[in-house]
């Protein structure tokens, strides 16, 4: 009888709920003389999230893409990093983690395999990603870095600037000439 009383006064305090197990501990009991301590957790427990983790992602899982102050074409400075105060022109952009690929600018080494039998491997030049927040529009006409504003033009078409210059970017004629020179260097490369 009086083990019944003792068993059924354990069951009770065992009792578990559905929060417990989201990552909080179960509080003990430690049964003493005629009252009950519990014991609660010194530290929570905290999940580490994997890389892959960490990336922000839409409902149907694809990456959130950032809004970014630059586009392919663009000539800009390194303001940040071991390639601080280089120019060069933005070759490629990756708007999931926000990172820029700049001519000639952060070259990594890269050894590569020979793919045919007899042929000898290789040791590659690669420009590395850099994040865009190390990077800043160029004016070539002024020597001068600065921050990008947007304004409408009076045609209704809207546009980016410098701001310290006042000089437009997103321009028609300079998306001419930039195509231009792109496929005049092609042509030279190819040939």
């Amino acid at each position: 009888m009086v083990g019944m009383a003792v068993l059924q006064s354990s069951m009770t305090s065992l009792s578990l709920s559905s929060s417990s197990f989201l990552g909080q501990r179960l509080a003990q009991t430690v049964p003493s003389s005629g009252n009950v301590r519990t014991v609660e957790p010194t530290a929570p427990i905290v999940m580490k999230l994997k890389r892959w983790e960490r990336k922000e992602c839409k409902p149907n899982s694809l990456p959130i893409l950032h809004k970014m102050h630059v586009k392919v074409g663009d000539t800009v400075k390194v303001i940040a990093g071991h390639e601080k105060g280089k120019t060069g022109e933005i070759v490629r952009i990756f708007k999931h983690n926000s990172t820029v690929i700049v001519k000639d600018i952060n070259l990594k080494t890269k050894h590569a395999k020979s793919r045919e039998k007899g042929e000898p491997g290789q040791i590659l030049q690669i420009e590395g990603p850099i994040h865009s927040s190390n990077v800043m529009l160029y004016s070539k006409e002024q020597n001068v870095a600065s921050r990008v504003g947007h304004k409408i033009l009076e045609d209704g078409s809207r546009v980016r600037y410098l701001i310290k210059t006042g000089e437009i970017i997103d321009s028609v004629e300079k998306w001419k000439s930039a195509i231009k020179e792109r496929n005049t260097e092609k042509v030279a490369t190819s040939s």
